[in-house]
């Protein structure tokens, strides 16, 4: 997903269901200038999801109960 996000940043975000945002992208990368800010963002975008994903994952478990074993 980052090679993607790397080569085609546009549709990185298409893929995540960002459609707005993934027409931004690609109207940067349409610009040669624009093109590696494009890609820059959807690189630290996908990672920022990632990182969210795995918060809220932790979150999770850390609302479970814990069950002890009594002797």
């Amino acid at each position: 997903m980052i090679l993607i996000a790397v080569l085609f940043p546009w549709l990185s975000f298409f893929l995540r269901g960002k459609i707005f945002i993934g027409f931004i992208c690609l109207f940067l990368q349409f610009t040669l200038i624009g093109w590696l800010p494009a890609a820059i963002w959807a690189v630290a975008s996908r990672i920022d999801e990632k990182n969210k994903n795995r918060i809220r994952q932790l979150e999770r478990q850390m609302q479970r109960p814990i069950y002890y074993e009594t002797k």
